[in-house]
């Protein structure tokens, strides 16, 4: 059996804008480092019974005015769909860690709090989540390094902000 050398920009007709080697190393990097830095930070929250989804809520409502926001703007802030976010305020206010109130004028609208228990949670997790930060991520840099990142991903964050909102 003959194999071909052939390259997937060889052996199609489309005028794609195909990426550079270095591009492609930089992309494939950036995915790289999406999926072990997200490991790492899920594995760092494990011991204290929590997802990566569940501590993303916890900060939002915790920075959140009165530790409180509304269901639609937390599925936002946390790129959830509204179903997806229901199950998981579910769960976590099984947990105790978050409840849910009406809104006062909207009978329809429904506000996620954060309870009690759940801002201690936040106040014993996150000296260890800010530490494996750290260790994982801003240690790797030198300073120039996180001024540059900052500067090269914010933009592109923007862009995506506004993209996520016409999708």
């Amino acid at each position: 059996m003959e194999t071909s050398a052939t390259t997937l920009q060889d052996d199609t007709d489309e005028d794609a804008p195909w990426l550079t080697p270095e591009e492609q190393a930089l992309w494939r990097a950036h995915l790289e480092v999406g999926r072990l830095l997200g490991y790492a930070m899920e594995r760092g929250l494990q011991p204290f019974g929590l997802a990566i989804n569940d501590y993303t809520i916890l900060v939002e409502l915790s920075e959140a005015p009165e530790r409180r926001m509304r269901m639609t703007d937390l599925a936002t802030a946390t790129l959830q769909s509204k179903s997806r976010l229901s199950h998981q305020i579910t769960r976590m206010e099984a947990a105790g860690l978050v409840a849910r109130e009406g809104c006062p004028g909207d009978r329809r609208g429904l506000y996620a709090v954060l309870t009690d228990d759940g801002w201690d949670t936040m106040r014993r997790v996150a000296p260890h989540h800010v530490r494996s930060v750290r260790e994982h991520f801003i240690d790797r840099l030198e300073p120039s390094q996180i001024a540059s990142m900052y500067q090269a991903l914010a933009p592109i964050a923007e862009h995506l902000r506004t993209v996520r909102g016409r999708v």
